[in-house]
């Protein structure tokens, strides 16, 4: 089993900067990779970001890319999602999850493990 736990989430205008953080326990070691996906109000949930655990590779969705940065802090094991620059279109549900030992990092069908999530609100 892994527990993940999403904080970080808040309020913010257009261009701003926002810094989510994943703790995560449990067997997490297990998994693939550890990622972020968000939901808008009308839309479906989307992948965002992830990074491997043992590798570090980061894979991120063309929105994401040059705005948002994923890391891993090996000490706490706590996965990060730094978002700058960020859009009203960004606006949704961030959840953290966990895959299993394979899957694609793109789907949400490969993660095993969800957290509850973590609001954000990006306004004009």
């Amino acid at each position: 089993q892994v527990q993940l736990a999403e904080s970080g989430g808040g309020v913010v205008q257009t261009g701003d900067s926002l810094s989510l953080s994943c703790a995560t326990s449990g067997r997490v070691f297990a998994s693939y990779a550890v990622g972020w996906f968000r939901q808008g109000p009308t839309k479906d949930r989307e992948f965002v970001a992830s990074i491997s655990w043992i590798n570090l590779n980061e894979f991120y969705a063309e929105g994401a890319k040059g705005r948002f940065t994923i890391a891993r802090d090996l000490a706490t094991n706590t996965v990060t999602l730094q978002m700058t620059n960020l859009k009203t279109e960004d606006t949704g549900v961030y959840y953290c999850a966990a895959m299993g030992p394979t899957g694609n990092v793109y789907q949400a069908s490969g993660y095993a493990y969800w957290g509850q999530g973590t609001h954000v609100t990006v306004s004009s």
